[in-house]
């Protein structure tokens, strides 16, 4: 989600670049929302580092979305990023809300690339309204989306997983609106509320079989995800604009940012740890 608060800003640090670990050499990684944004970014940073990837995105408009969705050749320009790298991609569209078809998408791209190592839950979306004003329609899709989709990946990866008897790593995309509250996004932030305490749910009952489950909360990132309404709510409440402001003065952050983030904690770097919440949200929640 893409949040611009007005206040100054200075010019922003590069992204940093150069050689990366190779912390993910054999390994399988899943990751919805894969066409452009903050899941290519993973795609990219984890075929990087040696992993091969299945990539999943609907590849379509959502109807109660104010922003155009990504499209099949999003997702295939993701493959071919990740070709660059030397790596394995398997690209399927599928509609992560459709659990019967996002489980046979999974067994699909574990058959073609032999296994399952890290599932990323990093699809969504988002609207912006009041919250007496968002109507039920929304409400459902953006609960459905971000909440019920996280779940679903959950569940058609996990048991792949288990069988394997190799441990792994999962990890939730939510966000500071699923930490605190930020407004005019209220169908959001009870939406990703949800995707933490299921993070840490399944954190508990993983962490016997060394499934290290992680959230990973980003704020406000420069990505297509940005509801044009949001602004235009926001300025009838000027009282709540406080409530967006970072503590670092970039204003937002890359993609290149939170899949940095994502790929370091679903490594053996991070092996103890297991049930976090990782703020990449330029000290947002710490104001």
């Amino acid at each position: 989600m893409t949040i611009d608060p007005q206040i100054p800003q200075v010019p922003a640090a590069p992204v940093p670049s150069g050689p990366v670990a190779r912390r993910h050499v054999g390994k399988v990684v899943l990751i919805t929302g894969a066409a452009r944004g903050i899941g290519r970014a993973q795609a990219v940073r984890f075929a990087a580092e040696g992993a091969d990837i299945i990539a999943m995105d609907i590849c379509r408009d959502l109807p109660t979305t104010g922003y155009p969705g990504s499209t099949p050749e999003d997702l295939a320009e993701t493959a071919w990023l990740v070709e660059a790298q030397g790596r394995r991609a398997v690209a399927i569209e599928v509609d992560v809300t459709d659990f019967d078809a996002l489980a046979a998408a999974v067994n699909r791209g574990v058959g073609e690339l032999g296994r399952l190592d890290v599932v990323s839950a990093n699809a969504g979306m988002t609207t912006a309204a009041p919250a007496w004003e968002i109507d039920v329609a929304t409400w459902r899709a953006t609960i459905d989306n971000n909440l019920n989709g996280a779940f679903y990946t959950a569940k058609a990866t996990i048991p792949t997983m288990l069988e394997q008897g190799t441990g792994g790593a999962i990890v939730f995309t939510s966000s500071v609106a699923g930490l605190t509250a930020l407004p005019m996004i209220a169908d959001y932030v009870a939406a990703k509320h949800g995707v933490t305490g299921l993070a840490k749910a399944l954190a508990n009952e993983l962490g016997a079989r060394r499934i290290r489950v992680n959230s990973v909360h980003p704020y406000g990132v420069n990505t297509a995800l940005n509801p044009p309404d949001l602004r235009e709510a926001m300025l009838t409440r000027p009282d709540l604009d406080p409530l967006l402001y970072p503590t670092l003065p970039d204003g937002r952050s890359e993609p290149e940012d939170i899949a940095a983030a994502v790929v370091w904690i679903c490594s053996d770097e991070a092996r103890h740890i297991t049930g976090i919440q990782l703020p990449v949200d330029l000290g947002r929640t710490n104001r």
